[in-house]
């Protein structure tokens, strides 16, 4: 049971890391808005669905940290018994069981208050600064000799302000929802703008001086998976502050013209959100790499990635099956594991020319159908009305992958269906699969009017920004580090471009009025560039 789980443990933990965090800036960050934000509006007729609402999200934000942070432990006890012998109580005493339990404790007296009291105090924040440095505690910086008091505080100000500002929007939108009249929600709105600009200004003056520990180079910037996973928060953190801005100019209006405004500012802070949360993942993923400043050698150098980006003639003829590498083992052997770098429960062996081109292969034909589904999208919204089937052409791109994305499984290979799962590449491609094929169907059912729900036409935008979100948790394991870091670095643009055309999306479907036509053409245009970033993808 210990290597079946060591097979998925990275892309496990990762995601348990990720929704720690996320849950965590969700409860700081309802913590402060109502210390902060609703503090000068005392509770009475007109602020108590606001309050009520706030103190509900904050228990179960606490509720869902002290399940998250249990998994979590569980599962590096579990990593640490079954691979090195240690006994519980020698797990006991590591620092990650200490703070993982430290943030369970904070977080259960956060549930309990807010679950038995209407009255939020801002003794609240004392239990929350502990779920904060206990997390904090699990960070790159308790593991560094040099600067280690100055980096606890800065992740410390890192996670704290963007919990004030990321963690803080959903309760701005429950109480923008909750708001008996204009004037009030202008008012919370303009408290939440002070509150916000100043967890940006914490969370840039922090990132750079944590940058300046890890990363240290710009050609690290580019040359390492820390520097290139943090790239991408960039690209992300830039989306973020322009929706941020948009909502600031609203603000920035007389207070008649910006109420007009707020069904937009609303629509504006759901993207806010999603982005956000998607910004948190990726910091969760930061977490599974060394920084950039440990890995001096075997760096991607400027001319190295030039040669593999350059556009070259897609290859679109497959190997035969038999030519491929015979499958690797299942599980964790330590004889094997002598990888250049090293991911949980993978076995170093080397891909074939044939593996190459089998892989290869199936990027390039994804990325025709996916292209081809762009261009349709594109047709559809410039009036070809039979082009609005396009939809249909993503269920031929999950059926595509699941027979071919993995031919050491089922139905190809030796593995049954049910192995096949102990190994966190194909556990991933899985669930690819079938947000493909949720994305499919309903959309297809959207736009040719069978499916007429509200809800409905969400699932489309939330599977592209999950699907994008989660293949930044993306990875392969291929025994070399240049080589994982070539692939990370195709993986990236697929994910920023998903995450970006299911927020476009989705800010069509909510915003109202003429912001609708400029956003309509934003996410099939990222289609279309999905479609050529997979037409040039090469392993060799």
């Amino acid at each position: 049971m210990a290597s079946q789980l060591l097979d998925v443990f990275g892309f496990l933990s990762v995601l348990l890391r990720g929704s720690a965090l996320a849950l965590n800036s969700l409860m700081w960050g309802g913590v402060l808005f109502t210390a902060w934000v609703l503090r000068p509006f005392p509770q009475g007729p007109r602020t108590d669905a606001i309050w009520n609402s706030c103190r509900k999200l904050i228990g179960w934000s606490a509720i869902g940290l002290v399940v998250v942070q249990t998994c979590f432990v569980a599962a590096d006890s579990a990593i640490l018994s079954g691979t090195s012998g240690m006994a519980f109580r020698e797990i006991a005493g590591a620092n990650f069981f200490v703070a993982s339990l430290a943030a369970i404790c904070a977080a259960a007296v956060i549930a309990g208050l807010t679950m038995s009291t209407d009255r939020l105090g801002a003794l609240l924040l004392i239990p929350a600064g502990i779920a904060v440095s206990a997390l904090v505690t699990m960070s790159h910086a308790a593991a560094r000799l040099e600067y280690r008091p100055a980096l606890y505080l800065l992740t410390a100000v890192h996670q704290a302000a963007t919990a004030s500002w990321v963690g803080g929007i959903p309760y701005l939108l429950l109480a923008l929802g909750r708001s008996r009249t204009p004037r009030l929600a202008h008012a919370i709105c303009r408290r939440f703008s002070m509150l916000a600009m100043t967890g940006v200004g914490l969370l840039v003056a922090s990132g750079v001086g944590m940058s300046l520990v890890y990363v240290r180079s710009p050609h690290a910037l580019y040359g390492t998976a820390y520097g290139a996973m943090l790239a991408s928060k960039l690209i992300l953190l830039s989306m973020l502050l322009l929706l941020g801005g948009l909502n600031f100019l609203i603000l920035r209006q007389h207070p008649a013209i910006s109420a007009w405004m707020l069904p937009s500012l609303r629509r504006f802070a759901e993207g806010e959100v999603g982005i956000g949360f998607t910004i948190i993942l990726a910091a969760a993923s930061l977490t599974s790499v060394p920084p950039a400043v440990d890995l001096p050698q075997g760096r991607l150098s400027a001319p190295e990635i030039a040669q593999r980006m350059r556009p070259q003639w897609p290859l679109l003829e497959t190997p035969p099956l038999s030519s491929l590498s015979p499958p690797s083992p299942l599980g964790f052997n330590k004889d094997e594991a002598k990888l250049v770098s090293f991911v949980p429960g993978a076995v170093y062996k080397p891909n074939t020319p044939a593996d190459i081109a089998w892989s290869e292969y199936n990027h390039h034909w994804a990325g025709l159908i996916v292209m081809a589904a762009g261009l349709l999208a594109l047709l559809a919204r410039a009036g070809v009305r039979w082009a609005r089937h396009w939809p249909l052409a993503f269920l031929g791109l999950a059926v595509f992958l699941f027979l071919r994305s993995d031919p050491e499984n089922w139905p190809l290979g030796p593995r049954s269906f049910w192995q096949s799962f102990a190994s966190a590449e194909v556990l991933q491609h899985r669930v690819f699969v079938v947000l493909i094929v949720l994305f499919a169907g309903f959309e297809w059912g959207v736009r040719t009017g069978r499916i007429a729900s509200r809800a409905a036409q969400l699932v489309f935008p939330l599977v592209c920004a999950v699907g994008g979100a989660l293949l930044l948790t993306h990875s392969h394991s291929l025994g070399n580090i240049k080589e994982e870091l070539l692939a990370e670095l195709s993986h990236i643009p697929l994910a920023i471009l998903g995450v970006a055309a299911g927020w476009s999306r989705w800010l069509e479907i909510r915003l109202p009025g003429p912001q609708q036509r400029v956003l309509a053409w934003i996410w099939p245009i990222c289609f279309v560039l999905i479609g050529g970033v997979l037409l040039n993808y090469r392993e060799g």
